[in-house]
């Protein structure tokens, strides 16, 4: 007998991308669509949370993976938990680096008083990590890069309600409620 899914099951979305930024722009509708569809996130954190997609499947592109290979994109949501994003890399890109030295580079471009003088370099530091409530990088044992992105769903609410505040009292702002 097969095993009921119930409503509290992560429900787990795995999708093999060619790695060609071409396919990008798929990724981001399938994932505004689903953030939409699937959470409570208010739709700035849909926004946000798309960035945070973009930006890893941008960087495992880019970085990770040779031409003509596979990254593996997972979103896996568990209602009233979390939602998170998975990228794993082949590791046979130009620029590839391990998980320590990854979190390494994270970890000094967010020290304060870093500046950045280029004009690239802020998506892992700035957006995933500050967008996102935990970031994890896994080395694979066939020598690619697991990175993982989560958004605990239990504390949007108060997030929610705590950016709502701030358009109330932003002067300029006009406000209907029922």
């Amino acid at each position: 007998m097969e095993k009921e899914k119930t409503a509290d099951q992560p429900m787990r979305i795995s999708i093999l991308l060619p790695t060609n930024a071409y396919f990008i722009s798929g990724i981001r509708d399938f994932t505004m669509t689903f953030i939409k569809n699937a959470t409570s996130f208010s739709e700035q954190w849909a926004y946000r949370f798309q960035s945070i997609v973009d930006e890893l499947c941008n960087n495992a592109i880019e970085h990770g993976s040779n031409p003509g290979e596979d990254i593996k994109l997972t979103l896996t949501y568990t209602p009233e938990v979390s939602i998170s994003i998975c990228i794993e890399d082949t590791g046979t890109g130009n620029k590839k680096m391990t998980a320590d030295e990854l979190q390494k580079l994270i970890d000094e471009r967010r020290k304060p008083g870093y500046v950045n003088t280029g004009i690239r370099g802020r998506g892992l530091a700035n957006i995933i990590v500050n967008w996102s409530d935990g970031v994890t990088f896994e080395n694979l044992s066939g020598g690619g890069l697991k990175v993982t992105a989560t958004k605990n769903l239990d504390k949007m609410q108060d997030q929610i309600t705590q950016e709502q505040a701030k358009t109330v009292s932003a002067p300029g702002h006009l406000v209907l409620t029922e």
